[in-house]
């Protein structure tokens, strides 16, 4: 099987993918935080039939996960360990409201999509400037 992978750009593909998708986590812990402040994300974990303290528990999770990525600490397993928070919403929160987010209440497209890009960033590696890097194609013992 040949590779049409271009090893010379892949790096920074793996860069670029990274950041956006840590960033994004920032950005919904933010909204957690921020908007629907603590309370109001227990309280809306409590409505889903959940304890309400998992929700700043998501909180925390997100922000450690994203900060992981950002950086580029443990990368795949960081991408792997956010899915379930993904997968989720994806049951709880947006499947009954239809394919796209743009539906009232927000389909389940848009974290279906971020989770894959986690799988595809795991796939990948950590990418160019990560703290913990990993050559492509070769394995951190």
């Amino acid at each position: 099987m040949s590779s049409t992978i271009d090893t010379r750009t892949a790096g920074y593909g793996a860069l670029v993918l990274r950041l956006t998708l840590g960033f994004l986590l920032l950005a919904h812990a933010w909204l957690k935080l921020f908007i629907f402040t603590p309370a109001g994300t227990e309280h809306f974990f409590a409505s889903l039939g959940l304890p309400g303290w998992f929700g700043l528990v998501v909180i925390a999770w997100e922000v450690a996960i994203a900060v992981a990525l950002v950086l580029g600490i443990w990368v795949r397993l960081a991408a792997l360990l956010i899915i379930p928070d993904l997968v989720g919403a994806i049951i709880l929160v947006h499947l009954h409201s239809g394919f796209f987010f743009t539906d009232q209440g927000g389909g389940w497209e848009y974290p279906a999509f971020w989770a894959i890009a986690l799988v595809v960033l795991a796939l990948l590696g950590d990418g160019v400037y990560a703290l913990r890097p990993t050559p492509l194609g070769a394995s951190r013992a």
